[in-house]
């Protein structure tokens, strides 16, 4: 097992309610919880966490399914992986290490699973930072055949029958390093330490698995909690920032902004000089972003 973390960064692992969720600690301050994204661990940000520790006490998870956490079996509507459960891991992760109250920042899978924590648990969420994503039904809403194109894997991972189990895990590193390297341009290259953390993880059938049961939830049960929302009007109340690869597809199909305030009270953010990967890319700009968010909403 690789560490890309200074030391300081203590391993725990924490009961969520029977799921045992792997979690690194380190700092002093106004609590953070940064969650990674697919087909990652916390690793992703290991850039980015020590800067954040400066000020704040960070907690890195991995989420239910992924990394070093459990990966519970699933269900036939996919409720184990609805972002509402992986969302409620995390809140039990926090309120065990003491925090009733702190902010979440999230990229990729990671910042659906925030955004829901902020919808689910208001009074629980000072302030949200998303990363390279809109809200999932925006994005199936105004799916069109780039989408299609661009994340066709949101439709491959969902597929049923075992299908992305069954390649995938023919060849884990292949896919991360091509599903990875097909999302970077320019900025700061990734870590090989770092992929080979992430191959390590994926080469567990279980995780493989998993992260399908992930893409299955986004594509049904999450959306019939979605659509529940908007239809009762519940929005994002804590002050969000959306940051996004200029390069990415998010970045270069979506009005990013306004998507985030068809869904939440007050949104701020920018676009930043690289592709999906935003932690990893470009690490520098995305901890002076959510160092200065993080100051101005504790």
């Amino acid at each position: 097992m690789s560490d890309l973390l200074p030391a300081d960064f203590a391993r725990h692992t924490v009961d969520a309610e029977g799921v045992r969720i792997n979690v690194r600690i380190a700092g002093e301050g106004p609590p953070v919880l940064l969650l990674h994204g697919y087909p990652q661990t916390h690793l992703i940000w290991h850039h980015v966490a020590p800067v954040l520790a400066a000020a704040h006490t960070v907690v890195l998870a991995d989420l239910r399914g992924y990394g070093d956490s459990d990966k519970p079996p699933s269900d036939a509507e996919h409720r184990p992986y609805a972002k509402r459960a992986m969302a409620y891991d995390q809140l039990c992760v926090m309120h065990q290490l003491g925090f009733a109250r702190f902010a979440v920042v999230g990229h990729d899978r990671g910042g659906r699973v925030a955004h829901r924590l902020a919808l689910d648990r208001p009074e629980a969420v000072s302030a949200l930072a998303v990363l390279d994503i809109v809200p999932t039904r925006h994005a199936f809403q105004q799916a069109d055949a780039d989408f299609g194109l661009g994340y066709y894997h949101w439709f491959f991972l969902a597929a049923g029958h075992g299908i992305p189990e069954h390649l995938i895990g023919r060849d884990p590193e292949f896919w991360i390093r091509t599903r990875m390297g097909a999302r970077h341009h320019g900025g700061t290259p990734f870590s090989e330490a770092a992929l080979a953390e992430y191959i390590r993880c994926f080469s567990d059938p279980a995780a493989v698995h998993a992260s399908c049961e992930d893409y299955r939830a986004a594509a049904s049960i999450d959306l019939v909690h979605d659509d529940a929302d908007a239809e009762a009007g519940r929005r994002v109340t804590a002050p969000l920032l959306a940051l996004w690869g200029a390069h990415s597809f998010v970045g270069r199909h979506y009005d990013v902004l306004g998507a985030w305030r068809a869904y939440a009270d007050d949104v701020r953010g920018e676009a930043l000089p690289c592709d999906h990967y935003v932690p990893e890319e470009a690490p520098e700009r995305t901890a002076h972003c959510l160092r200065a968010f993080l100051a101005a909403h504790p």
